[in-house]
């Protein structure tokens, strides 16, 4: 859905069962907006279910809050530790779960593809991913890598719906020919 002016609000979740990075952008055509970005932290000595329900009742509010158009989630990997991986899938599906509850479109994106979009390589550190969110979102005032990343999302999203919607548009007009 795009508001007046064709902008359209994207909350960019990275899902974490201690820190949930979450950032929220305006993107109108190639330009975007920084306007509010933050992390939901957990306690590691509360049960699980309980961590996930601060979490689902944070991200709950944030998007009765801002009212986001859309929400975009990264895939997360870990391998080394079964236990931890499990947890972090919970954590990932309750990221999921709140915005869809809401109404809100989830597109989800690999680590990879988020670098790409915001970088310019998928093989980027985290250092060089947060300094060009800072210089694709100047004023942004970021204070935890979970909210950069969580930016970077959302930068990458806004940048897939930008190529998506000027491919239908393309199609519909005609102005592309499949071989």
């Amino acid at each position: 859905m795009d508001r007046p002016g064709g902008s359209v609000r994207i909350l960019g979740l990275d899902p974490g069962l201690q820190h949930t990075g979450w950032g929220l952008v305006e993107s109108a055509g190639s330009r975007l907006r920084h306007l509010a970005d933050g992390v939901v932290s957990t306690k590691a000595d509360l049960p699980l279910a309980d961590r996930l329900c601060i979490i689902h009742r944070a991200l709950t509010e944030l998007i009765e809050l801002h009212r986001p158009d859309e929400a975009a989630v990264e895939h997360t990997y870990v391998n080394k530790n079964p236990g931890a991986a499990l947890k972090l899938g919970q954590a990932r599906g309750v990221v999921l779960l709140a915005p869809a509850m809401l109404g809100v479109v989830v597109a989800e994106y690999q680590a990879m593809e988020i670098k790409r979009a915001v970088v310019g390589t998928g093989h980027a550190d985290k250092v060089q991913v947060q300094d060009m969110v800072r210089r694709l979102l100047p004023g942004a005032m970021i204070r935890r890598a979970d909210a950069a990343d969580a930016l970077a999302i959302a930068i990458c999203h806004a940048n897939h719906r930008s190529t998506r919607n000027a491919l239908a548009r393309a199609y519909q007009t005609g102005g592309y020919q499949s071989a």
